[in-house]
């Protein structure tokens, strides 16, 4: 099980559950204050936006081109943003913490 804490859009802190291969996306929109992920995951949307802990940043591969396009278009992007959907559980995970990013 991998622990995961993520402070939502109201600054309140959750702790939720993964398994190592979960699309982190897919954890965070099952929740009533995640984020909605309207795509379903295909990385056209930007509403999984999240950001990434900086001492969690490098246990992720890079930023590809397609999502790093979309980020570059939200006002609210900053160096630790991700797309969630885009990021895929690890065992080495367990712990990460993140903030559900502000809708642009």
């Amino acid at each position: 099980m991998i622990h995961i804490l993520v402070t939502d859009l109201d600054g309140q802190v959750h702790d939720i559950h993964g398994h190592e291969g979960d699309s982190l996306m897919e954890l965070l929109r099952e929740h009533e204050w995640g984020t909605p992920a309207v795509c379903g995951g295909l990385c056209s949307c930007g509403t999984c936006h999240v950001y990434i802990d900086v001492d969690w940043l490098d246990t992720f591969p890079p930023t590809e081109s397609d999502e790093q396009d979309l980020l570059d278009v939200f006002s609210s992007t900053t160096g630790n943003s991700r797309l969630s959907c885009q990021l895929v559980l690890q065992a080495s995970h367990d712990g990460l913490k993140l903030t559900i990013a502000p809708e642009d």
